[in-house]
């Protein structure tokens, strides 16, 4: 049985969110309504300016995402994931960089689970040498449009039973495994494994963290600190 090691990607590897890059491509090239970035220009901006909550912004974009990706043909979506991908492949932190490539030399099996849409996470994990990616899956329906649904919606957003179920599938092992993540939502993938590291993680991740004496790093331009253990 395989050890893992467990990333989410968005802020985690990938310096941004693959989604909001997805969503803005959607919406220069015309794919969604030219005006779907005034749905969030104002979460955005409060979060640039430091004064509004990044997962309201991300809220908000996911909003717009899904009120625009029905009757979107699959090809066009792909098409797009794979010409972001291409252009932003190497804005990816360090340390995140360089821990994918030691636990792939030592044979973990290298498992992604986020909430972003699969058909780009498998672009993108590819060119990391991920071995298994778990994403949102958005539904198509005959013509191959997408039906503006999600596929087993509440089995992702757990991300304890997403790894659950990849360690069975996997014939895999937590024992000694090691999960990296940002945010809350990692919480439960990173109660399973036996080193979890907090990443640039957010407040609620953070105060998480030293209650449970977990490790935490955080990359600053050209430095790592680990601030705890």
């Amino acid at each position: 049985m395989k050890k893992v090691a467990i990333f989410d990607i968005d802020g985690t590897i990938f310096r941004s969110s693959l989604l909001i890059q997805i969503v803005d491509r959607m919406i220069e090239e015309g794919i969604f309504s030219k005006n779907a970035n005034a749905d969030f220009a104002r979460q955005k901006l409060a979060w640039l300016d430091r004064k509004g909550d990044y997962d309201a912004y991300i809220m908000a974009v996911v909003k717009v995402f899904m009120a625009n990706i029905k009757g979107v043909e699959y090809k066009e979506f792909s098409r797009i994931a794979e010409e972001v991908v291409a252009e932003q492949k190497d804005r990816v932190y360090r340390f995140t960089r360089d821990l994918i490539k030691e636990y792939k030399k030592k044979g973990f099996f290298l498992l992604a689970v986020s909430h972003s849409p699969k058909g780009v996470l498998d672009h993108f994990c590819k060119r990391l040498g991920f071995d298994k990616v778990y994403g949102m899956m958005y539904e198509t329906g005959p013509s191959d449009r997408f039906t503006g649904e999600i596929t087993e919606l509440h089995f992702m957003l757990n991300k304890a039973l997403v790894v659950k179920r990849a360690v069975e599938k996997e014939d895999l092992t937590l024992k000694g495994s090691v999960g990296v993540g940002d945010t809350e939502s990692d919480i439960p993938f990173l109660e399973l494994v036996s080193e979890p590291i907090c990443f640039n993680p957010n407040a609620k991740l953070y105060a998480h963290a030293k209650r449970n004496k977990w490790r935490v790093v955080v990359e600053r331009k050209d430095v790592v600190y680990n601030i705890s253990k």
